[in-house]
């Protein structure tokens, strides 16, 4: 038989795939990537990845690319102005004096801790904003399909 023609198999539910990804803005500007040499390792269909991700990564065969864009509500969501508010400096349990732009860690009600962002600052009050640094962005992502680890019980030749 000739076997130039054999399909390149694209990932299925269960298979480990190994992805590389640059994420940017509508600007150009990237704000996140995997590392050149450490592609990031997921299961599809497992639920950890964006499904949006799962849905473009099926499609793609080993070294092949694909952008796909998505929008706030897809990517971190849109900008919440409820997110923003005032906190009286004395219940941030801030190390040295903050400054604005500085990302700092506030306790949550039952003990998780969260990023914010200060916004503002004055002398009794700090104005912290919980929103993502990119919430209400649409994000462009350019994924690249390293490797396919076939799951351990595909029927695979």
């Amino acid at each position: 038989p000739d076997n130039r023609y054999i399909r390149m198999r694209h990932p299925e539910t269960g298979d480990t795939v190994f992805v590389h990804f640059i994420a940017r803005l509508d600007d150009g500007t990237v704000i996140e990537e995997s590392d050149a040499d450490k592609p990031v390792e997921a299961v599809l269909g497992a639920g950890t990845m964006n499904p949006a991700f799962d849905e473009a990564i099926r499609e793609m065969a080993e070294g092949e690319s694909q952008t796909i864009t998505l929008p706030p509500e897809s990517a971190y969501g849109k900008y919440n102005k409820r997110l923003v508010f005032k906190l009286k400096r004395k219940k941030l349990d801030l190390i040295g004096e903050p400054k604005e732009g500085d990302f700092v860690k506030v306790g949550l009600p039952g003990g998780k801790k969260a990023l914010v962002s200060i916004l503002a600052i004055d002398e009794k009050k700090i104005t912290i904003d919980a929103n993502h640094p990119h919430a209400g962005e649409t994000i462009h992502y350019t994924l690249t399909l390293d490797r396919i680890i076939p799951a351990p019980d595909s029927m695979e030749p």
